[in-house]
């Protein structure tokens, strides 16, 4: 399969030393870390030479990865880059609930910080779940492991499934971060009653959402569409908002983001010019120990 270029541009307004891409995956070289045969996608190959380049020409001084299904249950992809990243990185992982403790502990040791639950559709393919996606059900046998190691939960779901089930992932007591906005469907507009009901959820103090306009956007490269979502979402959390780029962009071929583009956009978007500092710096490092 042929993928296009992933193009970095520099910002037109260079980022301050210290910022945190919050987002990102590897992938690759595929004969040291193979995919998983069961994937649902096939990535670009994105390994952790390309993946620090972009962090470079960009102009983030850290980063942090999240392992991807398509490597169903193998994460030695992100530990190998978090291993290389000289502390520069920390890793979301995706582990059976079989993991062990001292699996996990040394997985601490390398600079994960968190698991990933994932409720967009990709356990109901087949008669069992794809090895590499946990559901929000597995915290269950999680909560109390990672309220031990000082981890937090990294939930992709639907806005309105977030919402149904925070009583009971607020139960465990652990900090609840947010992938891609909150997943809303951005053509229901920004007074939608889900997306309300989200953002009346995420100003209470106990969650953290991360900025990703090129995935739930339908107006490439511009994001336009997402911009009111993106200030309704600095109102209600400005503490605990990440930014995250979504390198190297799973799906969205055959024209890719740009990296300095979509830091370009926050600008725009982003009218408070004090909120730069602490979604880029401050409340990354006070998440992940930066």
């Amino acid at each position: 399969m042929d993928f296009a270029p992933r193009r970095v541009s520099r910002p037109a307004r260079p980022l301050p030393p210290g910022a945190c891409d919050a987002h990102s995956h590897v992938f690759g070289p595929y004969e040291r870390f193979p995919l998983y045969s069961g994937r649902r996608y096939t990535p670009p190959p994105a390994p952790v030479a390309d993946y620090v380049a972009m962090l470079d020409s960009a102009g983030f001084s850290h980063g942090v990865l999240v392992h991807p299904s398509a490597s169903g249950w193998d994460c030695g992809c992100t530990l190998d880059a978090l291993e290389l990243g000289n502390g520069r990185l920390r890793g979301i992982v995706v582990v059976p609930p079989s993991a062990s403790d001292a699996q996990l502990q040394s997985m601490h040791a390398r600079g994960v910080r968190g698991i990933r639950f994932t409720e967009t559709g990709e356990r109901s393919r087949g008669p069992q779940p794809a090895e590499g996606v946990l559901g929000l059900h597995d915290l269950e046998a999680f909560g109390g492991r990672l309220r031990e190691l000082g981890w937090h939960a990294q939930i992709w779901a639907k806005c309105e499934m977030i919402v149904a089930a925070a009583p009971g992932l607020l139960r465990h007591d652990i900090p609840l971060v947010i992938d891609h906005m909150g997943f809303f469907d951005v053509a229901r507009g920004v007074e939608d009653a889900d997306f309300q009901s989200f953002l009346a959820l995420v100003s209470d103090g106990r969650w953290w959402v991360k900025l990703s306009a090129c995935r739930v956007s339908k107006r490439l490269p511009d994001c336009e569409d997402v911009r009111p979502f993106h200030e309704a979402l600095l109102r209600a959390a400005p503490d605990r908002l990440l930014w995250g780029s979504d390198w190297p962009y799973i799906g969205l071929d055959p024209d890719p983001p740009d990296v300095g583009h979509l830091v370009d956009l926050f600008d725009a978007f982003t009218v408070d010019a004090t909120l730069r500092e602490k979604i880029f710096i401050r409340n990354p490092a006070a998440l992940y120990g930066f």
